[in-house]
């Protein structure tokens, strides 16, 4: 995203490059070539106030049992707001889990999150690590004591919702706001996209390849399909995955399929961190795939690239990082 500014409420502009959503006051910039975001504000519209309490929420380690993790502390903006570049997170009393952070970086176009699929709303999202033992380990009922005890909160959720009681609604609510304006959308493919620059050969051959043996699973242009997927990881399943969630065994081993974009900067990588670099993906992917019965079929036999074919689709990959996403000041 471009920019996120404040606008007269109902103006609405339609350019060849972009489509611009004019929501209250704010502006949800994102190119033509996207799709329909899959969550909607009807229900949440988009105010200065709901977004600067979101975002004033998500790095507060408040929502922590000993006030000690805040959301920001396992999604950081310098990393494309995923982990510190660390295998799994470390909650509160140095607690970690067994999954890796990933990006929270255009969740509106997401029909499920968590790499299990579990949570199905974006207004959800967040009970998850708020409540999770090894991240934050809270309960909701202590958050809303701790929030309606503190009178900045309760002055803000005033402005935000125009209601006397904090509710955890309203919590989720703003935090969805917030988040949901992390749109990474400004990397070289897309100013190649819209025509504002070019790439070069080995780029492109890159970006060929890509389109061959990886656009299937991580679709242009978000770079994900909201599937799930066996990649080949294990021949036996120590996290079973989407298998946990649906119980059953067709998922066992299967995650979902995460964006590429900013993947430059959000190693480790798969759902246990245990990819310290892209070489070592497309190795994986060349030779290293392990077979199981839910395998993904294009994985059968691993995708057989040579160095030179490995090292082209590197180099395009890490035309997806979005430098002014990383440095939108909006967003710190």
């Amino acid at each position: 995203m471009r920019y996120l500014a404040i606008l007269l409420v109902g103006f609405v502009l339609f350019s060849c490059k972009k489509d611009k959503i004019i929501i209250e006051e704010f502006e949800l910039d994102y190119p033509s070539y996207f799709p329909e975001p899959v969550y909607q504000f009807t229900n949440n519209e988009v105010t200065k106030e709901r977004f600067e309490l979101g975002k004033k929420l998500f790095f507060d380690p408040i929502l922590s049992i000993d006030n000690t993790i805040s959301c920001a502390s396992c999604h950081a903006q310098t990393h494309g707001f995923a982990d510190h570049n660390v295998a799994v997170s470390t909650g509160v009393n140095g607690m970690q889990g067994t999954r890796n952070s990933p990006t929270i970086a255009n969740m509106i176009w997401s029909t499920s999150f968590m790499w299990d699929g579990g949570v199905n709303h974006l207004e959800m999202f967040s009970i998850a690590p708020i409540t999770n033992p090894v991240e934050m380990n809270e309960t909701m009922v202590n958050v809303m004591a701790k929030l309606n005890a503190n009178s900045g909160y309760k002055s803000a959720f005033k402005d935000a919702y125009g209601i006397d009681e904090i509710t955890d609604q309203a919590l989720f609510r703003s935090l969805s706001v917030f988040m949901a304006m992390i749109v990474s959308d400004d990397s070289k493919y897309d100013q190649y996209r819209q025509g504002l620059t070019s790439l070069s050969s080995a780029e492109l051959s890159g970006l060929n390849l890509f389109r061959t043996h990886c656009a299937s699973c991580h679709t242009e242009p978000l770079f994900m399909n909201n599937g799930f997927a066996n990649n080949g990881l294990d021949s036996e399943f120590t996290d079973l995955g989407r298998g946990l969630i649906t119980q059953n065994p067709a998922d066992n081993g299967k995650f979902k399929v995460p964006t590429l974009r900013n993947i430059e900067l959000t190693y480790p990588y798969m759902h246990d961190g245990r990819f310290w670099s892209l070489e070592q993906v497309l190795d994986h992917y060349s030779e290293g795939i392990q077979e199981s019965e839910t395998l993904h079929l294009s994985l059968a036999g691993g995708l057989g690239l040579d160095e030179s074919e490995k090292a082209n689709i590197i180099v395009f990959l890490k035309t997806l990082t979005d430098y002014s996403l990383l440095s939108n000041p909006l967003f710190y």
